[in-house]
């Protein structure tokens, strides 16, 4: 087994902590200009030429596989629908509550792996989720203030991102990440078309909107794949951490930028759902050593 390299596996998280940052300041930028569908569409557009042009020079475009379609189609509508989602919360709710629902991903995970993944549902998973349940709560804080449309498309949003992590994983088991970036894109550009098309009115890009989208595009693969190289530097339990700094740089740029208020309780709920996740991660962690030692 590879020896861990956390420095290297950090620096990848800091590609991953400002790709992420960088396209949500992009997508609320342009998300008065372009509705959730039209960004979507131009995004997929920019993925799609980029994955080409890297499978082409790598050759890996040679080797584009035609099976699991049909997991491949539900896994990205389910992102489709997720992603539109975070786009559409963003223009609607603090940038810090709408990352601190992202956490919450995990969570939703451990809880529907055992139906899609045939793992345990273990005590330790169904406690983690009762604690990151605690804080979603906290974040959401219904009962405080109404429950909003934003709140309500930020939880979906975490929801589908989580169907789209089990898929991801069924998918890795045999297909190639060229291939699932690839239908990804491009399934993801028809969709996006066909739904920004819908009221006959699919606008253009203009000289203000067109960086941002091509920055929304390129953050978007940067950061699945900074995610992926620090996973296979160090494990889950040290690169999950240092993804949890990306909540306090955001709420800052909220706060300075945006005049978002630095909610206590936010911060305070977002903070339960990562000791949650990283409950859950360190447990499976140890079964996982404890299962190679015997």
């Amino acid at each position: 087994m590879e020896q861990s390299r956390p420095i290297i596996a950090a620096l990848y998280m800091c590609g991953v902590i400002f790709a992420f940052t960088i396209m949500a300041i992009s997508g609320r930028a342009i998300s008065f200009q372009l509705d959730t569908f039209e960004i979507m569409a131009y995004r997929s557009l920019v993925g799609v030429l980029i994955v080409v042009i890297i499978g082409s020079i790598t050759g890996q475009m040679k080797k584009l596989r035609f099976k699991k379609m049909k997991l491949h189609f539900f896994r990205n509508l389910g992102h489709f629908i997720g992603q539109n989602l975070w786009f559409f919360a963003l223009s609607l709710i603090p940038f810090a509550q709408l990352f601190a629902f992202e956490f919450s991903v995990p969570i939703w995970v451990a809880i529907c792996a055992p139906f899609f993944l045939s793992e345990k549902l273990t005590p330790v998973r169904i406690g983690s989720a009762l604690v990151g349940f605690c804080g979603i709560l906290l974040v959401a804080r219904p009962g405080m203030e109404p429950i909003s449309i934003g709140i309500l498309a930020a939880a979906g949003c975490s929801i589908m991102f989580a169907f789209t992590s089990i898929t991801t994983k069924l998918l890795t088991r045999t297909e190639g990440i060229i291939d699932i970036l690839f239908w990804l894109t491009l399934m993801q550009l028809v969709f996006g078309i066909i739904c920004a098309g819908y009221d006959n009115n699919f606008k253009l890009p203009n000289s203000s909107t067109l960086p941002w989208l091509v920055i929304i595009g390129c953050c978007g693969l940067l950061a699945h794949y900074c995610l992926t190289k620090a996973l296979t530097y160090a494990p889950a339990t040290i690169v999950t951490p240092m993804d949890f700094a990306r909540l306090p740089i955001i709420a800052t740029i909220g706060m300075l930028f945006y005049n978002e208020p630095l909610s206590f309780l936010i911060i305070l709920g977002a903070i339960i759902i990562f000791l949650a996740n990283y409950i859950n991660i360190r447990a499976e962690a140890k079964r996982k050593t404890n299962a190679t030692t015997h």
